[in-house]
């Protein structure tokens, strides 16, 4: 691996970090918010928590963390839905296998949700997003 490239790639895994920190604030606190002060079920205000931040982090993560240099089309913004919604599937079954199956707090169980899919996302935008 060349030292541009090793540069580059901490630099972007910083800065997804970043806009992933912000995005999990978004989710987590209207997560939260939703279920404790408004009375929605905790996998409906989860998929309502995780939409909103899912927009946030499809913005940021085009206009700062990946090395994207067209313009997205919509066939980028559909291949992002797509990834998206496996992701809103992976973090639904882990709160669901963890809070109503073992029995663990919705927001711890959001917490390892989240770790899980920022690798999935990380991963598959690399992937499918930068090219």
């Amino acid at each position: 691996m060349s030292k541009l490239f090793e540069k580059n790639l901490v630099k972007q895994i910083l800065r997804f970090t970043v806009v992933g920190g912000f995005a999990f604030l978004i989710d987590y606190g209207i997560l939260y918010i939703l279920t404790e002060f408004i009375g929605i079920h905790y996998l409906v205000s989860s998929i309502i928590s995780f939409t909103i931040s899912v927009i946030f982090n499809y913005i940021m993560s085009i206009k700062w963390v990946f090395n994207v240099t067209k313009k997205q089309g919509i066939g980028d913004f559909i291949k992002f839905i797509i990834l998206s919604v496996i992701g809103l599937g992976i973090n639904e079954l882990i709160m669901y296998i963890m809070v109503d199956i073992i029995n663990i707090h919705y927001m711890i169980s959001k917490l390892f949700a989240t770790g899980i899919v920022m690798i999935y996302n990380f991963i598959t935008r690399k992937i499918f997003i930068e090219k």
